[in-house]
C-alpha cells in the first residue's frame, strides 16, 4: 500500500488558516479564537518540523521569510473571521430583540381572536407587506357585547410601519367604544370622533394628516337572530356563503372613510343581511383584491372562492392566503388582513332554514348578489 509524502520544499502550514475560517461559519467568537490559537501552535510546530526555523539567513530558498508569512496569514485571517462572527452575532441578537418587540406590538395591536365567540366560529389572518414586519396599516378586532358579537376590520391609507399609529388608535377606540354604544351608528360615530382626535393631535408633527383616513367595516352579529348588521365606511364589501351560494354584500349607502367627515349617528346607514346556521362571512382589506400578478392582473377573489368548498373559517383563510401568494408570486405589495366568521351549524331536519330575509325597518330587501362565473365585482 502506497503512501503520500509532500516534497520537502512544499510547506503545508499555511493551509491551517482554513481551521478558524471554517469554525466561524457555525461557532461563536470564543470557540473560533480557541481554534485560531491551536492552529497557531500547529503552524509553529510544523515549521520546526520542516526545519524552517534553522534555515540560515539569506539562504537561497529564502525560507526565513516563510515563517512570518505563515504566522501573519493565520493572524490576519483569524482576526477577520472572528470580527465578522462577532458582528454577525451582534446583528442576530438585535434582530431577535426587534422581532420580540414586533411580536409584542402585534399582540397588543392585533390581539389573537378566540376560535369561538358566542354562536360564531372565528378565524383571522394577517400578512404585512413590509419585509420582516409583522404589523402594518391593516387592523381587525372583535369583542363580545350583551347578546351580540361586534367585529371591526380597517385599512389605513398607506401601508407598512408608517400606518401603525392610526391602526393602533382605531383598534383601541373600538375595544372601548364597542361596550359603551348601544347601536352600530353610535359606535361608528364614536370611532369617527376618536380617529379625528388622533389625527388632530399628530397634525402638529406630521404634515400629511389631511390626506390620512381609514376605511372600515363595522359588523354586528346578534346571538338570537339569523342576521348580520353592517356599516361600511368606504371599505371593500365582504363575501358571504349563504345556503351554499356565494354573495358579495354591497351596502346601499356607504359612509366616508373614518377621519374624513365628522358625522352624527343619524348619518350612518345600517345594512342587514342573513347569516343562518352554517353560513360564513369573510371580511378582508383591499390588499386581497388589489394584489397583482406578474402581468398586472388583480386577484379575482370572488371567482376563486366561488368554486371552493369553504369548510371551517380557518381552513378557508389558509386556502385564500395560499392562493393569493401563488397569484402574486410570493411577494405582497400591500398589507393583508382577513376575518372569517361562521354561525355554528345547528343539528336539525334536512332542508330546514330561515325564512326569506328583508332589511330591517322597511320595504327594501337586502342585496345578496350571487356571483356568476367570470364576474369580479370587487
Amino acid at each position: 500500500m502506497g503512501s503520500f509524502t509532500a516534497p520537502t520544499d512544499i510547506h503545508l502550514a499555511s493551509l491551517l488558516v482554513a481551521a478558524p475560517a471554517s469554525t466561524a461559519a457555525w461557532a461563536g467568537p470564543r470557540l473560533t479564537t480557541g481554534v485560531a490559537l491551536l492552529a497557531g501552535v500547529a503552524v509553529v510546530a510544523i515549521d520546526i518540523h520542516d526545519g524552517l526555523l534553522h534555515a540560515p539567513l539569506g539562504a537561497p530558498d529564502s525560507s526565513w521569510v516563510i515563517i512570518p508569512i505563515h504566522v501573519v496569514a493565520l493572524v490576519l485571517v483569524s482576526a477577520f473571521v472572528i470580527a465578522f462572527r462577532a458582528l454577525h452575532d451582534r446583528d442576530l441578537k438585535e434582530l431577535t430583540q426587534v422581532r420580540a418587540v414586533s411580536e409584542a406590538a402585534q399582540r397588543v395591536l392585533l390581539r389573537r381572536l378566540p376560535h369561538r365567540m358566542g354562536p360564531l366560529l372565528v378565524a383571522s389572518a394577517y400578512r404585512a407587506a413590509q419585509a420582516q414586519a409583522q404589523i402594518g396599516g391593516d387592523v381587525y378586532a372583535a369583542t363580545r357585547t350583551s347578546g351580540a358579537t361586534r367585529l371591526l376590520i380597517g385599512d389605513v391609507r398607506g401601508k407598512g410601519l408608517s400606518a401603525i399609529g392610526e391602526a393602533a388608535a382605531l383598534s383601541g377606540a373600538f375595544r372601548e367604544a364597542a361596550y359603551r354604544n348601544a347601536t352600530l351608528p353610535e359606535l361608528a360615530a364614536s370611532l369617527e370622533d376618536s380617529v379625528g382626535r388622533h389625527l388632530a393631535e399628530i397634525a402638529h408633527t406630521d404634515d400629511d394628516t389631511s390626506e390620512r383616513f381609514i376605511t372600515a367595516l363595522i359588523v354586528e352579529v346578534p346571538d338570537d337572530t339569523s342576521t348580520v348588521r353592517m356599516i361600511s365606511c368606504g371599505h371593500p364589501p365582504p363575501l358571504l356563503s349563504h345556503r351554499g351560494r356565494i354573495a358579495v354584500l354591497h351596502t346601499h349607502r356607504p359612509a366616508p372613510p373614518l377621519g374624513l367627515a365628522a358625522l352624527s349617528p343619524d348619518a350612518y346607514h345600517v345594512d342587514t343581511f342573513p347569516l343562518d346556521a352554517g353560513d360564513t362571512l369573510v371580511l378582508y382589506t383591499d390588499g386581497v383584491v388589489e394584489a397583482r400578478d406578474a402581468a398586472g392582473a388583480f386577484y379575482p377573489a370572488s371567482d376563486r372562492v366561488a368554486g371552493w368548498e369553504w369548510g371551517t373559517p380557518q381552513q378557508l383563510l389558509e386556502r385564500i392566503l395560499d392562493d393569493l401568494h401563488s397569484h402574486v408570486g410570493g411577494r405582497l405589495d400591500d398589507d393583508v388582513a382577513m376575518v372569517a366568521v361562521q354561525r355554528a351549524p345547528v343539528p336539525g331536519p334536512a332542508g330546514a332554514g330561515a325564512p326569506e330575509f328583508a332589511l330591517s325597518g322597511g320595504a327594501r330587501r337586502a342585496r345578496v348578489t350571487a356571483l356568476p362565473s367570470g364576474i369580479n365585482p370587487l
